[in-house]
């Protein structure tokens, strides 16, 4: 297969953006651009003040896509690199902005799910169908919400309580059925979403991969959410239980995977100017490798205030307090490895200000950790509008991660591999600047430059290759992105160049594309049809023993709204029927296709 270098990449990106903007002229009307987001700041403000580069997913745009899995949906993001050891419910990666896949922190709905064992969440058990929105924000965020930020922070915001019902079928054995019900109004409400799904799979690896079986690599998967709210006087009390529950084959076994979260939460006004948001949650996870006798779970335990006091309105200001509780634990061959428990807790204040042209944030946190010394970190950021128009943003901000559980406490094999309880929180300095430029209602154009340098990574290198601090990572990018929005016809492109390596032997890192490019297009034929097409390219990535290729893959999709609320959709990936991998000795789909019929109901 032919590979894709730097300047084909380029090139690519040049034509994506002339196509886009050349079509604006199909479009009669549009539809802004703009839209609310609380992840960047921790209270609501509008994507156009935002100091971050932020993106938002709604479920029109979910739906939109047809995409199979949070991992497609996630891969045609600016600034994500997305990889997967196999097919569907096979381990997913997440690598924002060229950071370490442990470096971004999860939220389902306010609740911190990357678990304690390994430092990440694996979005690859949670189905799109539960999934509301998704807000997407890039860069150090620690200042705001504590460990793991370091590259960015995504939160997955849990479907809002309706009728609908969804049933998918496709290549390789895909069968899937998802359902919700709600009641009530838009102060008290109750919804309950379920569903079931399998695939018979492709095998996941081919001869590259160690312990290569060419059978076939299934996946079924269970889930349930159930959401609630009311409303008290001036208070919304809100509550939400996911659960999934997925059987993963790979070529020596099955493992088995258990997914918890539960949230419970009380906000509203204190004052005319005074808001507040107390959240209380607990996050579980459990996996279960019976052919390797292995066993690792975590739990957190988790309690939120956050206050915010608009002074005026031009200043805001939000503090907030966290603690929580995390218990870690694994098994091998029925003997205890891990059963550890620590504490933290994190207090949090920040400002933003408007003046003139200006806008200003700043923020600062402080943890204090039973495992590690207390920890402190900041990040500044300065807007200005040029005109109506055009905006300018420059942030610098700090990160760090607390070593997860494996880090500090495994036991390691035969005295070799072993965790390290003095380890100290990997930490990070960036810097980035950007530009964001709204050219009519209908059409937004956006640039970011970024550097990061990661210090006191975690590496298995030590005495017997044991864990300590000794890694060091120089992350620079760019992120360049165009959007239009018209009444029949929408087009999305983002292209990201990326320099990430070992700081100390100048290596690249691992699973990284240097170069990567996303166009999606949407056409509104009439009012019952639409079509559309997805590329994505990407380069090489450095991997274990070799690199693997660069890529370019088509995707088209329709779908037909025959009745009051029924679609019928088809997606075919993959058309050329590209032969690629994403991690060596892993395979990806061939060419397939996806037929959904959905039925969106009165809420």
């Amino acid at each position: 297969m032919k590979r894709l270098n730097s300047t084909h990449v380029i090139k690519l990106t040049i034509l994506g953006v002339a196509i886009g903007c050349a079509i604006p002229a199909l479009a009669k009307d549009a539809n802004s651009l703009d839209t609310i987001q609380v992840t960047s700041t921790r209270s609501e403000l509008a994507i156009k003040k935002s100091l971050a580069s932020v993106t938002v997913i709604t479920r029109a745009d979910i739906e939109q896509s047809q995409a199979p899995d949070l991992a497609d949906l996630l891969s045609h993001q600016s600034g994500l690199d997305i990889v997967r050891s196999g097919g569907s419910g096979s381990i997913v990666s997440i690598f924002t902005r060229g950071s370490n896949s442990n470096h971004t922190l999860i939220l389902i709905d306010g609740v911190r799910v990357n678990n304690a064992i390994q430092g990440s969440f694996d979005v690859s058990n949670l189905p799109v169908a539960m999934v509301e929105r998704i807000e997407i924000v890039r860069g150090p965020r620690a200042a705001l919400w504590g460990s793991d930020a370091i590259g960015g922070v995504i939160q997955i915001f849990t479907r809002e309580p309706r009728q609908f019902a969804e049933l998918r079928a496709g290549s390789y054995g895909r069968a899937e059925f998802d359902a919700g019900f709600g009641v009530g109004d838009e102060e008290s409400n109750f919804g309950v979403v379920l569903g079931y799904g399998r695939l018979t799979g492709f095998s996941a690896t081919n001869a590259a991969a160690f312990g290569f079986n060419p059978d076939d690599d299934g996946y079924d998967n269970r889930h349930i959410l159930v959401r609630g709210q009311t409303v008290f006087g001036n208070q919304r009390v809100s509550a939400f239980a996911l659960a999934t529950k997925a059987n993963i084959d790979f070529d020596q076994g099955v493992t088995d995977q258990d997914n918890r979260q539960i949230g419970l939460n009380m906000s509203g006004d204190i004052s005319e100017r005074w808001q507040h948001s107390l959240s209380l949650s607990n996050s579980y996870e459990n996996l279960e490798t019976p052919a390797y006798g292995s066993v690792f779970g975590s739990r957190r335990l988790a309690l939120d205030w956050v206050n915010t006091i608009d002074v005026n309105e031009q200043n805001r200001f939000n503090v907030g307090v966290n603690w929580s509780r995390e218990k870690g634990f694994s098994e091998d061959y029925g003997v205890l490895s891990i059963d550890e428990t620590r504490r933290n807790t994190g207090l949090f204040a920040s400002w933003y200000g408007e003046f003139d042209a200006n806008r200003f944030e700043l923020a600062l946190r402080h943890e204090d950790n039973s495992q590690f010394d207390g920890k402190t970190t900041a990040q500044a950021a300065w807007g200005l509008q040029i005109n109506d128009s055009l905006r300018f943003r420059a942030s610098w901000g700090q990160g760090f991660r607390a070593p997860n559980f494996n880090e500090l406490y495994y036991p390691g094999f035969f005295g070799f591999y072993a965790g390290n309880p003095n380890l100290r929180p990997e930490e990070s300095n960036s810097v980035e600047l950007g530009f964001r430029w709204d050219q009519d209602s209908r059409q937004q154009w956006e640039l970011s430059a970024f550097r990061t340098r990661v210090d006191a990574l975690i590496a298995f290198e030590g005495l017997n290759s044991s864990a300590i601090n000794i890694s060091k990572a120089a992350l620079d990018g760019a992120e360049a992105s165009y959007k239009f929005k018209g009444e029949i016809f929408s087009l999305t492109t983002n292209a990201s160049w990326l320099d990430a390596r070992n700081d100390i032997t100048d290596e690249k890192l691992l699973r990284r594309a240097d170069r990567k490019l996303n166009v999606t297009t949407n056409i509104k034929i009439n009012d019952q049809w639409n079509w559309g097409l997805d590329f994505q390219a990407a380069s090489e990535r450095p991997d274990f023993g070799a690199s693997t290729a660069g890529y370019g893959r088509v995707d088209a999709r329709v779908s037909y709204h025959f009745a009051d609320a029924w679609t019928l959709e088809a997606r075919l990936e993959n058309l050329g029927d590209k032969d690629y991998q994403l991690i060596q000795g892993y395979n990806t789909a061939g060419r397939s296709g996806l037929i959904t019929l959905r039925w969106n109901g009165k809420n």
